[in-house]
């Protein structure tokens, strides 16, 4: 059963650039770009920076890796799965791989840059199930090995501690202190 539907039209942000009824604004909306900018929590959300991207990763990194697999299970237009994927392509987080030469059919194979992603897709689900359910998630992540729901954390690499607002900061990396990693 697929997991996620095609917003209805109009939902997409390009128009003919004029005034539709009531007065809205139907220019079309360009979204801005952070792939230079250096903070790293911009240029991830450059990357997935679109509804349809996390589900799409989502899905390979869940083993589907097929396009008639990924089109079917997310009930996504081709054209937006070929455009998303080409962009995941692009950026080294899949590579194509041949299963078929008559007919010409292609995988998608995700790379290591790709698998990390798990980390942030992992996160996204924590806030989900935490805080946009009124009701419990029909869907979970569980331990393949032992069945086990899993609860996933982001933690801090070095220490092993998980990760909070009230003691984490920014800084540019000139203004740390010599010898801090």
């Amino acid at each position: 059963m697929p997991l996620r539907r095609v917003p209805p039209s109009g939902f997409e942000g390009v128009a003919s650039g004029g005034r539709a009824r009531g007065g809205c604004n139907t220019a079309t909306v360009r979204r801005t770009r952070f792939h230079e900018d250096q903070c790293a929590i911009a240029r991830t959300a450059d990357l997935l920076g679109d509804s349809w991207m996390p589900l799409v990763v989502r899905e390979l990194l869940m083993g589907r890796n097929r396009f008639n697999d990924l089109c079917e299970q997310l009930d996504i237009n081709r054209t937006l799965l070929t455009s998303r994927l080409k962009r995941l392509e692009d950026e080294g987080i899949i590579e194509r791989q041949r299963y078929s030469e008559r007919p010409p059919r292609d995988e998608f194979v995700v790379t290591d840059k790709g698998r990390a992603l798990w980390d942030v897709l992992a996160a996204m689900a924590t806030y989900g199930y935490d805080w946009l359910f009124d009701e419990p998630s029909e869907v979970e992540f569980y331990d393949a090995r032992t069945g086990d729901r899993i609860y996933p954390a982001v933690i801090d690499r070095v220490t092993g501690q998980p990760l909070d607002i009230a003691t984490t900061r920014r800084r540019t990396t000139a203004s740390a202190p010599e010898g801090s990693t």
